[in-house]
């Protein structure tokens, strides 16, 4: 079910439950600011989900909440972990779901790291 990119944070959701690791997961990268792991429902080959290690609900929230220390830590991290799975030269889509329209279904601010098959369009036209 589909959320608001801007209700407050809660700690219940299952990323902050991983986060803190009430729930296993395979971990595929962890730093200072960003955890990465398999998406428990993949819809390609590569389908990794990164999350920031901070109390945020969305992009929305991230972008003007997160100090520019997480900012840019995150952002590497995405990247690391591209690297790391060795999609790079091949190519992979970075999504995000943010509220309501864009089918936003977990509390917490993530990306989708996709790849291993061609991607085809971003989108479809709507009529």
């Amino acid at each position: 079910m589909p959320i608001n990119g801007l209700d407050a944070y809660d700690d219940g959701n299952i990323f902050a439950k991983i986060l803190r690791k009430e729930i296993p997961v395979e971990v595929i990268y962890e730093d200072d600011y960003a955890f990465a792991f398999p998406d428990i429902a993949p819809q390609v080959p590569v389908h990794v989900l990164v999350i920031p290690k901070g109390r945020y609900v969305s992009f929305a929230d991230f972008s003007a909440q997160a100090s520019e220390t997480e900012i840019a830590g995150f952002t590497r991290a995405v990247g690391k972990v591209a690297r790391q799975l060795g999609v790079e030269e091949s190519g992979y889509r970075v999504i995000s779901n943010s509220g309501l329209n864009a089918g936003q279904e977990v509390p917490h601010y993530h990306v989708h790291l996709c790849a291993g098959a061609p991607l085809g369009r971003l989108l479809q036209k709507s009529a």
